[in-house]
């Protein structure tokens, strides 16, 4: 099996060549197809209340006088007693 080292990262041609050290050519070549299919497999589930937000704002993407600012802004959810809702504060350079 041949392997094309020019589409893999830097720790992935690291980890084929270990396994080439280690247990030889043919066998690390192997090794190394099985365990890139199975990282394949393995992608991160998306978090899902990044997707909330994202939905919840993606009514503001066509709009220009909507903006984020360089630095964005923090949501919390409010805490203490008596409290409901949401904190947001805007994030700023740090000095």
């Amino acid at each position: 099996m041949a392997i094309n080292e020019s589409k893999l990262t830097k720790g992935q041609v690291r980890k084929l060549n270990a396994l080439r050290k280690s247990v030889g050519n043919e066998l690390g070549e192997e090794v190394f197809g099985k365990w890139l299919a199975q990282q394949a497999a393995m992608k991160p589930k998306p978090d899902p209340i990044a997707e909330k937000i994202k939905a919840a704002l993606s009514g503001y993407e066509k709009d220009a006088s909507f903006r984020l600012g360089n630095y964005g802004y923090t949501i919390r959810r409010a805490r203490g007693k008596g409290q409901s809702g949401f904190s947001i504060t805007k994030n700023e350079k740090p000095r």
